[in-house]
């Protein structure tokens, strides 16, 4: 099983519509973080879907440690 690349160090706030939907990179290996370009291809890692309720500002994580993902649950600060 591949492990994620750790790709930040602190998670990145990002403006979400509602009903869009999002895939967020798990793998690390994206160049457009925090979302999917399409590097985890090489691993056997998949982009987390999502969408939200409402247009909305959240942290999303970098460290792909975090056990709400897509987003932070403080766990790069361990």
């Amino acid at each position: 099983m591949d492990k994620p690349v750790r790709a930040g160090d602190a998670p990145i706030r990002v403006e979400l519509e509602k009903g869009k939907e999002y895939y967020w990179c798990a793998c690390g290996r994206s160049s457009n973080q925090p979302f999917c370009d399409g590097s985890h291809k090489v691993t056997s890692i998949k982009p987390v879907k999502f969408t939200v309720d409402e247009n909305v500002t959240k942290a999303l994580c970098t460290c792909k440690e975090t056990s709400n993902q897509p987003f932070c649950d403080g766990t790069h600060r361990k």
